[in-house]
């Protein structure tokens, strides 16, 4: 089977073997392309179009070819919609055949959402080579996990060696550092074969500072009515937002065609700034429903700090209108807090009452539904979730924001004592809401995940510079600065430490916890999952018991409840007989803890898991 999107732009070659060349400039008055050939550099017209658009189609390029475009006779840039950069962002685009890979995954058709682990990876530190083919090595640990898809962290051609991948400027081209285009096929084709989902985050909320050339020749790609954290915001309900919006919707469709990825994770949309009906996540969400979502199970999942339900309402057989699941970092938020006690920066909103948000969270999703944020300034935030199912919500104890944008990039295992860790991952693992964990967490990873780029010096400084200013709004943070200085960004040596050592998986302390976390999984798949599929909005009620206690109850999707009784705190919690849970006992933590009805208190930071089969 061979797979390829057509795209309207870009390099495509054609079924006779030539070479459509078409680019959006429609600030330029003359492109050119500039095709290599023979160790020198040949200079092809393109054909001005209406719109802005310039095109040539022409037998002198063919798969393999390198090119630039040159701009009104001066600067050269490479294509943007690039499907590969063998000499990085600055260096030639590279021509590339689709058709030529061979498929061999035509029975894959995903899995459903509800039976999904899912396991964020950063490529380029998952392991020492840093590459795709490394990844690909590591399959069968996965699987063996219990994980059921893994979430590569964004690969966009990014400028240099290193980067999150949050910087790209190039969204069709798989960063040249992590290896070629066949190289991610191979990955994703094997993760089809051992029944694993590869799902990708990608970036629609800006371009990285270095290596965007589109203001130059493309400035109606951006706008000033709108400006988000990274500058001017990029035109998605402007003029000329029609040819913007292709672009990125192109790009969604592109790498769930022609790489069949099993879903997309968009990073920060509330930084989308569009004010046109329907906007562009809806017509992203119906592009994908219509096209590869309507043949396979294709999972969007959200980062969405403005909590907007609306995006996650199911229809009548519950399954997702547009975007399957949003991450829950509400959840995460008043967890942190209870785990370590730091209540600064975007803590201090679930300061006051922790418990209460994170039973909030576990059984109706948001933890802020509408209600004023201090933090934001005494602004509304969020919409009620109540309606929709907890498989609307992705759970964590971590993921690369919440280590990687502290100053010392320290995993949360590093900030609270193991025993309160492992109540909280027993809670997290268990819960009907999907979970995610961060690369390397399952064996308490000794390495940091800290922020790290390659750019030049001067930006270099600035991004340093910026990272300081903004640890200065979190007092702890600052605290820390005043006795230890943080690893520079730019340092190669950054990156390096960043890098998960596998050697370390029969020794203690990590054997310890892999086995926790591969047991709490089995049991996961065995008696959670397979009664997850048709839950509905409303499934979930929580309870608080004095202070510090929860008792939750969901009513899962074969009629069986789900009851989860816990004690994240320090102190030992008084119970009734009336809060005790039927059902039978299906996990506690500590171990072998007994709760019945001669129960009277719960121990610190207890949490147990009872099941009550549906009635025939």
């Amino acid at each position: 089977m061979r797979s390829a999107h057509p795209l309207p732009f870009g390099a495509e070659v054609r079924t006779d073997g030539r070479v459509c060349f078409r680019l959006w400039a429609p600030a330029a008055t003359r492109v050119e392309l500039c095709l290599e050939e023979d160790g020198g550099e040949s200079l092809l017209p393109l054909v001005g179009e209406s719109g802005g658009w310039f095109g040539l189609v022409t037998d002198r390029a063919t798969a393999g070819s390198r090119y630039r475009y040159r701009i009104d006779g001066g600067l050269r840039v490479p294509d943007p919609a690039s499907r590969f950069q063998p000499e990085d962002v600055h260096g030639p685009s590279q021509v590339i055949d689709p058709q030529r890979w061979q498929w061999s995954d035509a029975a894959w058709r995903g899995r459903p959402w509800e039976e999904a682990v899912v396991y964020e990876l950063h490529v380029g530190t998952f392991s020492p080579p840093g590459t795709f083919a490394a990844v690909t090595r590591r399959l069968d640990y996965l699987a063996e996990l219990g994980v059921t898809a893994i979430e590569l962290m964004p690969i966009a051609d990014f400028h240099g060696a290193r980067n999150w991948g949050y910087d790209g400027v190039l969204p069709f081209a798989p960063d040249s550092s992590y290896g070629r285009p066949e190289d991610l096929k191979a990955l994703i084709q094997s993760a089809h074969r051992k029944g694993l989902m590869v799902l990708l985050d990608v970036v629609y909320n800006h371009f990285g500072p270095e290596g965007n050339f589109l203001h130059h020749y493309a400035p109606q790609f951006f706008t000033e009515r709108h400006h988000t954290p990274w500058g001017a915001a990029i035109n998605f309900d402007g003029p000329d937002s029609e040819t913007v919006r292709r672009f990125f919707i192109h790009n969604a469709l592109y790498w769930l065609e022609e790489y069949h990825f099993d879903g997309l994770r968009l990073d920060a949309v509330d930084t989308i700034r569009d004010d046109s009906m329907p906007d562009f996540l809806e017509e992203l969400a119906t592009a994908v429903r219509r096209g590869p979502g309507h043949e396979r199970h294709v999972h969007l999942v959200l980062e969405n700090d403005n909590n907007a339900a609306r995006y996650l309402i199911r229809n009548q057989y519950e399954h997702p209108r547009q975007y399957t699941a949003q991450w829950n970092d509400d959840l995460h938020h008043a967890l942190h807090i209870l785990l370590t006690g730091e209540t600064d920066g975007c803590y201090a909103d679930f300061e006051a009452r922790p418990v209460w948000y994170l039973g909030r969270c576990l059984a109706q999703g948001f933890g802020y539904q509408g209600e004023p944020s201090a933090y934001r300034g005494g602004t509304g935030r969020g919409e009620p979730s109540r309606s929709l199912p907890p498989t609307a919500f992705v759970s964590f104890v971590q993921n690369h924001d919440q280590a990687g944008n502290r100053p010392f990039g320290e995993r949360i295992h590093c900030l609270t004592d193991p025993e309160r860790l492992r109540a909280a991952i027993a809670l997290v693992l268990l819960t009907p809401s999907p979970p995610l964990l961060f690369m390397g967490e399952e064996f308490a990873a000794a390495q940091p995940f800290q922020f790290f780029c390659d750019f030049g010096p001067e930006l270099a400084a600035k991004v340093a510079a910026g990272r300081r200013q903004g640890f200065a709004h979190f007092e702890g943070f600052a605290k820390l600065l005043e006795h230890r200085v943080p690893p520079e960004p730019n340092d190669p040596n950054t990156f390096d430490h960043c890098k998960l050592d596998w050697g370390c998986l029969d020794q203690a302390p990590h054997a310890d916890w892999l086995g926790f976390y591969r047991n709490l999984l089995a049991l996961r798949s065995d008696q959670i999952v397979p009664r997850l599929a048709g839950m509905r909005g409303g499934a979930g009620d929580f309870r608080q018991i004095k202070e510090q206690g929860l008792r939750i109850q969901w009513r899962l999707g074969d009629g069986s409840i789900l009851t989860l009784l816990a004690n994240p705190g320090d102190l030992p919690l008084p119970v009734t007989a009336a809060e005790l849970p039927s059902g039978k006992p299906l996990y506690t933590y500590p171990p072998g803890l007994m709760i019945n009805a001669a129960t009277e208190q719960l121990p610190p930071w207890c949490v147990a898991w009872f099941l009550q089969e549906a009635l025939p």
